[in-house]
């Protein structure tokens, strides 16, 4: 089986390479030149652990290829993938210029049937946008060939993607046709042969899941995090209050975890796209926009605890921050709180000192030199007034306090993560403080 995937992002050259792994041949696109010479020299652009290798594997396999022209392949594959980008707009609408400037290529040049699959995480009725804008081109050709719309959004974790596509908990796979159905069943056999789940379902029912469940998941935080500011008022302990609600079965205990709020290229941007798909349909998403309102507010909550730990004096502190990227196991910086938190600094008067195992390059690409980018987690600590962790990596999970505490102009600890002991810090001569307790 043949197929293309457009856009060589996160999703798209993920899905690509795990497609390429099961035997399928995969021809990757995108109109970025220089991205594309780099993926045939074997350079990625992204971080993912395992990626390289499994990318390099299958070139050399002959199973994965790259291209800046869909036209030049289009009629040798079965199945195109749409994986390209669906930025925000200024009102929070999911911009689908990329999607559909895809669609009116494939109508532009296509010339037998083919299934065009939306991967990129799009509004309800995007697939009838697609489907009209290549029948638009055909029309214009005086042609009729047949081809059909599908939607199999991505449920891809950063920094665990590659395991997520290869031993998903299910596939979601929207159709119309049974000829579609037949398609994406052959392709997704692999996975039916180890007892994964391929659901299928109607294209608009497909288009809202992703955006349903990427809300759900961001409730679970910002209710979490309401939960805990409420604790330290009240005086009780958000990790034995988690411990509590997440014992039961009907909730259970992932995505209960307070902390400095969601970032990514996913939470934020479902969360305000399905607002805004409510609005342009005459709906108001209440829940979903407190949700946001909350998860704005977190992402300054380690700023505000340092105010008030130094009584709003801030100017020439330095602070080290142990996080850049969003999440651990990424480089990815989209929406992170570390912006925030460096913005807030900055505009304090503090000194800024960060490590990221991954995200260095990334955070010197969108904010130049403002602040020092430390060697490694204990460079940064170096006559630091405080200590932020950001980004729950796990060299961070067990340092040396004792060299840290010799090494820091003041002992001042503020864990964003909620990884570290209270006890065990404050009895080494620490002042720590974290959230919920």
């Amino acid at each position: 089986m043949k197929v293309a995937i457009v856009g060589t992002g996160y999703v798209g050259l993920v899905t690509g390479t795990c497609f390429a792994e099961i035997g399928v041949n995969v021809i990757c696109v995108d109109t970025n030149k220089e991205k594309i010479d780099a993926l045939q020299k074997g350079i990625i652009p992204i971080y993912e652990n395992g990626l390289e290798d499994m990318v390099n594997r299958n070139v050399k396999a002959g199973r994965l290829s790259f291209t800046t022209s869909l036209e030049s392949c289009l009629n040798e594959v079965e199945v195109v993938f749409s994986a390209v980008g669906t930025p925000p707009d200024e009102d929070g609408s999911a911009d689908l210029s990329y999607v559909l400037a895809v669609a009116r290529t494939i109508g532009q040049h296509m010339n037998k049937y083919v299934l065009v699959v939306t991967k990129s995480t799009v509004p309800v009725g995007t697939a009838r946008k697609v489907r009209a804008a290549i029948q638009e081109e055909l029309d214009k050709r005086g042609v009729s060939i047949e081809f059909d719309v599908a939607s199999n959004p991505e449920f891809l974790k950063e920094g665990n993607a590659i395991s997520d596509f290869m031993s998903p908990d299910r596939v979601v796979v929207g159709v119309e046709s049974e000829r579609a159905k037949s398609l994406m069943s052959k392709l997704y056999k692999p996975f039916l042969l180890n007892n994964f789940r391929v659901i299928f379902m109607d294209i608009p029912s497909a288009e809202m899941t992703k955006y349903a469940a990427n809300s759900m998941l961001a409730t679970r935080i910002s209710f979490m995090n309401d939960i805990a500011n409420l604790c330290e008022l009240v005086g009780a302990d958000v990790n034995m209050v988690r411990s509590g609600i997440g014992s039961d079965t009907r909730i259970g205990r992932k995505f209960l975890y307070p902390g400095i709020g969601y970032g990514g290229s996913c939470f934020p941007k479902d969360v305000k796209a399905l607002i805004k798909t409510a609005e342009q349909n005459g709906y108001q998403m209440k829940v979903l926009s407190a949700v946001e309102e909350v998860n704005e507010r977190q992402k300054s909550i380690l700023f505000e605890k340092l105010q008030k730990y130094f009584g709003n004096d801030l100017e020439g502190k330095t602070i080290a921050l142990w996080g850049l990227a969003f999440k651990p196991e990424t480089d990815d910086m989209r929406e992170a709180p570390a912006l925030i938190l460096i913005d807030c600094l900055l505009a304090a008067g503090c000194k800024v000192r960060a490590y990221d195992p991954a995200a260095m390059n990334e955070c010197r690409r969108r904010i130049g030199d403002s602040i020092y980018y430390a060697t490694d987690m204990y460079d940064a600590v170096l006559d630091a007034d405080a200590l932020m962790l950001v980004t729950e990596w796990k060299e961070f999970r067990l340092p040396s306090w004792a060299v840290i505490k010799k090494t820091m102009m003041q002992p001042v600890v503020l864990d964003g993560r909620n990884i570290y002991e209270k006890k065990e810090l404050e009895d080494m001569g620490f002042a720590y403080h974290c959230i919920g307790q």
